[in-house]
């Protein structure tokens, strides 16, 4: 796939990526801006509960407390925040979202039997340790796959041609590398 036109497409926004996982995070962060956006509002309107005496003696309208004031305030605040978060919601679970969902189809395809799979992610990704981590991964097994293809080809070869010796070295060479993989 082409850089350019893969850049393009990322930039949409996808909500059918992964909705189980979208919908956690979303839960996640909108429950973190609503217990935040309640505690800030509490604790402001509490701090407002406080009689204020001489301080209003001149104002027009008779207020008893700062908080009769502050309430709309403090409700306004609470529905922006609440409204900011609702937003970095929706984005941000695809930066993870993503990059996850790009992994999982790599890892499949190598769960197949392509190790010529390479997972590529993008650079600003956070997950892209990990992505290179499995490359790593998959390289090491590729490069030992070859090894005991070669192995086999000769040994294919060292049979057909009734050499037993080589068959006998051939077999043992084989049984090393088999051993080197852990199942």
């Amino acid at each position: 796939m082409a850089e350019n036109g893969s850049r393009k497409d990322r930039k949409k926004l996808n909500l059918k990526v992964k909705k189980e996982f979208q919908s956690w995070m979303l839960k996640q962060v909108l429950l973190a801006v609503a217990i935040s956006s309640v505690v800030a509002a509490i604790i402001l309107y509490f701090y407002a509960r406080q009689e204020v005496v001489d301080s209003f003696f001149t104002a027009h309208v008779k207020i008893r407390r700062v908080s009769d004031l502050l309430l709309p305030v403090v409700f306004a605040g609470s529905v922006v925040s609440l409204v900011v978060g609702v937003v970095l919601s929706l984005f941000l679970p695809q930066k993870i979202a993503g990059p996850i969902y790009r992994i999982e189809q790599s890892l499949e395809k190598i769960g197949d039997g392509d190790l010529t799979t390479n997972i590529k992610l993008r650079d600003k990704d956070r997950l892209k340790d990990l992505a290179e981590n499995v490359n790593k991964a998959t390289f090491s097994l590729r490069v030992q796959v070859h090894e005991a293809k070669a192995v086999c080809m000769e040994l294919e070869k060292a049979y057909l041609d009734n050499d037993d010796a080589k068959v006998s070295e051939l077999m043992q060479r084989q049984k090393e590398l088999i051993a080197k993989l852990i199942t």
